[in-house]
């Protein structure tokens, strides 16, 4: 199977190309720099809106794996909507024109808000209005995708993590200014997971026109992971009133264990700890 993978510098790409090569796929990249493309895989020189590499990019490909993104770290509102919205349906379009048979669109636990009542599940209501441009826009392009005459499935990704990637020393320093709850909790993934799923999204019949949500079996409190680096103490103010919602944050994933078979490789937070694999 050619698989065409979007965003493969990023964060998740880097981490999943080599891993869809290993497994044996044949993968092809639509990337901006060559020069910092994943080893073994197949590269496009192209963009998102350069409309004239998208078809080459998408020429015989299997399936398209697509995690280009700009994330809510960015504060170019009009940026984060451009891409993430207008240049995944460039792609879905250039999509459907080559025939490709499978579409995988990785969008994100933060399209969910607060007082569901419950861990959030696929089909809970979500804000396309949210005033947070990366959630709007990953809902928009959710929507606008489903309807599309397209093999089209929706990974939610929680708070992704692992293989010596940043992301947890990233956000550590934005938790006190986001003024969270020490006892707020954080649904996470491990990017073993993340592949995990997405290859079992390659090759299950019956997902078309999903979503499904992806995280782990034990969401961390943020006061956990900041003491886990050292930092709860200079994080967060006390005393603290209580909190409000117990359940936001927190992600049901039984539809992609139900569904898709997917059991999480790295359960918890600790256990990616204590394997040394953060």
């Amino acid at each position: 199977m050619k698989i065409l993978v979007t965003g493969a510098t990023g964060k998740v790409g880097s981490r999943l190309v080599p891993r869809l090569i290993a497994r044996g796929y044949d993968v092809r990249v639509l990337v901006r720099d060559a020069a910092n493309a994943p080893a073994g895989a197949e590269i496009v020189v192209g963009d998102l809106f350069e409309a004239a590499t998208l078809a080459p990019a998408v020429a015989g490909a299997d399936a398209v794996i697509h995690l280009a993104a700009l994330f809510r770290t960015f504060t170019d509102n009009e940026g984060i909507i451009k891409t993430n919205h207008n240049g995944t349906i460039a792609l879905a379009d250039a999509a459907v024109a080559a025939g490709i048979k499978r579409f995988i669109f990785t969008s994100t636990g933060n399209v969910y808000g607060a007082g569901y009542g419950h861990p959030a599940k696929e089909d809970d209501f979500v804000n396309i209005n949210d005033p947070r441009a990366y959630s709007s826009s990953k809902i928009a392009a959710e929507q606008e995708l489903l309807k599309m005459d397209l093999n089209v499935s929706v990974l939610r990704l929680g708070f992704v993590y692992g293989d010596k990637d940043p992301h947890i020393a990233e956000i550590i320093p934005l938790l006190k200014k986001m003024k969270r709850h020490s006892g707020s909790r954080m649904h996470m993934v491990h990017h073993l997971d993340v592949a995990q799923a997405l290859i079992l999204l390659l090759q299950n019949d019956n997902v078309s026109g999903e979503i499904f949500n992806i995280a782990d079996d034990a969401p961390i409190t943020l006061y956990e992971l900041a003491d886990s680096v050292g930092q709860a103490s200079v994080t967060f103010d006390t005393p603290e009133a209580a909190l409000n919602d117990p359940f936001e944050g927190i992600m049901d994933i039984s539809k992609l264990r139900r569904i898709a078979g997917f059991r999480p490789l790295v359960p918890s937070y600790y256990v990616a700890r204590d394997l040394d694999i953060l």
